[in-house]
């Protein structure tokens, strides 16, 4: 998603603002609740938030407390997790953050120690599963980057209001390696392709049973199609085969479109008479 100059430039100041500070505050090894001042302020000066009436501390969750709350129009758009800025982030950590978002019924989920900031996506199933959407650092960020102006800028009050953390997770989705892996085993016309290629470099025709086995065996690898993420790509490869077949089913099936009937000319002979 194309980030605006405005915001382009808002973020690039905001880097050159805070991180000399990120590296003073690292150097004194701040405390947590030191951290969550400086992530505040960033929300605000960076990210664009309304600090007073869009940000709300210690937001309590079942009895425990989640550091931050972002909440736009009044409605929970994303919780926070802090750690104390000299603290390495952790599995553990991220297993909290999800946990806080899960009770909350709340999709988004951000772990951060103000200068790494890890952002996820809840899964409601059972058990309660995370997906990592994109990671940054804000200390290593290049503010002429694009790239990192970007990745930022997800996170960003106008990122979310127009819904760019779904869109970067459906545009990732698409690529994954699950999804390629299954294009490959299980679309018909990748195959074949695949086929006629080997067929015109070596003018040997091969069977396709013999490639599908090669690519498993020696050419994939067994992580991207074993496994609960592998057998979504699969479906979802199969569903989307199934569909264009039945589309061009139902193009040959389709009744040709009525011929007009032709206009009855006057005979000669009626004229004459």
């Amino acid at each position: 998603m194309a980030v605006t100059k405005r915001v382009a430039e808002r973020i690039a100041q905001g880097l050159k603002q805070f991180q000399g500070i990120l590296e003073q505050q690292r150097a004194r090894d701040v405390s947590e609740a030191d951290t969550v001042t400086v992530v505040k302020d960033m929300l605000s000066e960076v990210f664009g938030y309304d600090k007073y009436n869009e940000l709300t501390s210690e937001h309590n969750i079942r009895g425990t407390f989640c550091d931050l709350a972002v909440k736009i129009a009044g409605k929970m758009a994303f919780l926070i997790e802090v750690k104390a800025i000299g603290l390495e982030l952790k599995e553990s950590h991220v297993k909290q953050a999800v946990d806080y978002a899960s009770n909350q019924g709340c999709e988004w989920v951000v772990l951060t120690n103000g200068i790494e900031w890890y952002l996820y996506h809840v899964l409601f199933k059972k058990p309660i599963d995370k997906q990592e959407i994109a990671r940054f650092n804000l200390l290593t960020a290049d503010p002429k980057d694009d790239s990192d102006i970007e990745r930022i800028h997800l996170l960003t009050r106008e990122g979310f209001m127009k819904s760019a953390l779904a869109e970067y997770r459906d545009r990732k989705d698409a690529t994954n390696r699950f999804i390629l892996a299954a294009i490959i085993l299980y679309s018909d016309s990748v195959q074949s392709a695949i086929r006629r290629e080997i067929r015109r470099v070596s003018e040997i025709l091969v069977d396709a049973e013999v490639i599908d086995k090669m690519l498993r065996d020696e050419v994939i690898k067994r992580e991207t199609i074993e496994g609960e993420q592998a057998d979504l790509a699969a479906r979802r490869v199969r569903r989307s085969a199934e569909k264009s077949i039945r589309k061009a089913a139902d193009k040959e099936t389709e009744p040709l479109a009525p011929v007009a009937d032709a206009t009855v000319l006057p005979s000669v002979d009626s004229d004459i008479a």
